[in-house]
């Protein structure tokens, strides 16, 4: 399926860029402008970042790694203290 037709991204190259952006730095936290990027694209009008973004969400290698989870939280009670 076609997700962006200004720079013609479906949702295969969606995935795939993510599963390569995972396997080459599985530390990396994975976001609809490195997509972009890895891809050799950019966004155009942005009609489609909402079905992107969703597209994203729907890969498993979207996940943030477990000892980035829970930083903001982190850095806030540190910060009240």
């Amino acid at each position: 399926m076609i997700v962006c037709h200004c720079m013609s991204i479906s949702d295969t190259d969606i995935r795939r860029a993510m599963d390569w952006m995972r396997a080459s730095d599985p530390e990396t936290i994975i976001t609809p402008g490195k997509v972009f990027h890895a891809l050799g694209k950019s966004s155009d009008c942005g009609g489609c970042l909402p079905l992107f973004v969703d597209t994203m969400r729907k890969s498993d290698s979207l996940g943030v790694p477990t000892h980035l989870r829970g930083l903001r939280r982190a850095t806030k009670q540190e910060d009240e203290r």
